[in-house]
């Protein structure tokens, strides 16, 4: 598939997918004859997972450690377990700080309107 569909189908920037390629972390690109870069199916599955992993916090780094581990499939089981649950810990912290963000809210969104109610103003939704 060419760049501009792999980048409807992943909604990544073909400027992201080419710093992705210039770095290491989509190697499975190919080359027509007239020079159009040509992607496999399983890019877009890479593409997510790239996505997924850096919305986690991995650096670009890690991931390209782990990709690089899995293709020569050399990984470090530990090394890798450790990296996990440092992310996984990560996200869990992150988890509880949007728990509680949400929860204030809540109540400033409650408090206004209660506010909105005493004033007689209309409250949409």
């Amino acid at each position: 598939m060419r760049i501009a569909e792999l980048e409807a189908r992943t909604g990544v920037s073909r400027d992201t997918l080419r710093y992705y390629e210039k770095e290491g972390l989509l190697q499975e690109v190919s080359r027509s004859g007239n020079n159009y870069r040509d992607y496999p199916e399983k890019a877009v599955e890479r593409v997510a997972m790239l996505t997924q992993l850096k919305g986690l916090g991995f650096t670009l780094r890690e991931i390209r450690d782990v990709l690089d581990a899995l293709r020569a499939d050399s990984i470090n089981c530990a090394e890798g377990a450790r990296l996990m649950a440092s992310k996984r810990a990560a996200v869990k912290a992150r988890i509880r700080e949007l728990r509680q963000l949400s929860a204030l809210l809540g109540k400033e969104q409650a408090r206004l309107e209660q506010q909105a109610r005493e004033h007689g103003q209309a409250i949409h939704e």
